[in-house]
């Protein structure tokens, strides 16, 4: 092979690298934070039945509810909450935050109208799998 054609397929290659990290998460990827993160409060299934939702009160929300609670899947209010931006407005919410958690390299997320934000990718991919959930 030539160097400029290896040089050319080095390139072609990251290039295609960065626009995979760039691009939205699958809800797989969500579905292994979830299950580290989530599962212990909002159970397996996200109905909020998690190993410790009976001694927390208020109970854990069911996840797989959010679209019919809102009537369309809110995904800026999810990640508010699930980043800890509503603690001000709720400063007796049990809900951990994952802010900190959720930090990295960001994706460009739809987050309702049409406008993106950069959201960084755990959090974008947990976004995904709860939305993946609703029933």
């Amino acid at each position: 092979m030539k160097p400029k054609v290896i040089l050319s397929a080095l390139a072609a290659s990251a290039l295609l690298t960065a626009c995979v990290e760039n691009s939205m998460p699958e809800a797989d990827e969500g579905a292994a934070l979830y299950a580290n993160n989530c599962a212990i409060c909002h159970g397996s299934t996200g109905r909020g039945d998690g190993e410790l939702a009976k001694s927390l009160r208020p109970a854990p929300s069911d996840l797989t509810a959010i679209t019919r609670r809102y009537g369309t899947f809110p995904r800026a209010h999810v990640l508010s909450v699930i980043d800890g931006y509503t603690r001000m407005e709720n400063p007796g919410d049990d809900m951990p935050e994952f802010g900190l958690l959720l930090e990295g390299d960001t994706v460009p997320v739809d987050i309702g109208d049409g406008t993106f934000s950069p959201v960084p990718r755990p959090l974008a991919a947990l976004l995904v799998y709860l939305e993946s959930i609703q029933q």
